[in-house]
């Protein structure tokens, strides 16, 4: 039995769903998963690997075993706005404290200012994601989460 048919067989058990009835379902033919099973076959075409992995709401990666199963979720507008106003506020904060930002007693240039703000930006969205995946309630979250 194959990697690939046991991460199949995982995600049905955990929808609560038979292999076939996924098969139904997801229009794949379930000779394919058969044959993956006993051996005779060692993959599944791109059309049913994309097939099952929209299905489930994973990536097609995942079920061929190279990334993981997790997809962050994604921002809002106003998530965007949020981490712009969040980001704007941290920036002007920094600038007021003393006479302007330095690094090793020396004012930064425009271009490290710059390379801070893209930082800063990068680490708001990051801790916004995480936030979003922990703590929505299960019963919002939607499928593909």
């Amino acid at each position: 039995m194959s990697n690939l048919y046991n991460r199949i067989e995982t995600l049905c058990k955990q929808a609560g769903i038979n292999v076939t009835q996924m098969c139904r379902e997801a229009k794949v033919s379930r000779g394919n998963l058969t044959d993956l099973k006993m051996g005779r076959q060692t993959g599944l075409s791109a059309k049913n690997a994309n097939k099952i992995a929209s299905y489930f709401g994973v990536t097609v990666g995942y079920l061929l075993g190279t990334e993981p199963k997790e997809k962050a979720p994604a921002l809002t507008e106003k998530d965007e706005r949020d981490i712009s106003k969040k980001m704007q506020e941290t920036l002007a904060q920094l600038e007021a404290q003393q006479s302007g930002l330095m690094f090793d007693g020396e004012p930064l240039d425009d271009e490290t200012k710059e390379l801070l703000a893209i930082s800063l930006k990068n680490s708001l969205e990051l801790a916004k994601k995480i936030a979003k995946q922990k703590y929505t309630p299960k019963k919002y979250r939607k499928k593909s989460e």
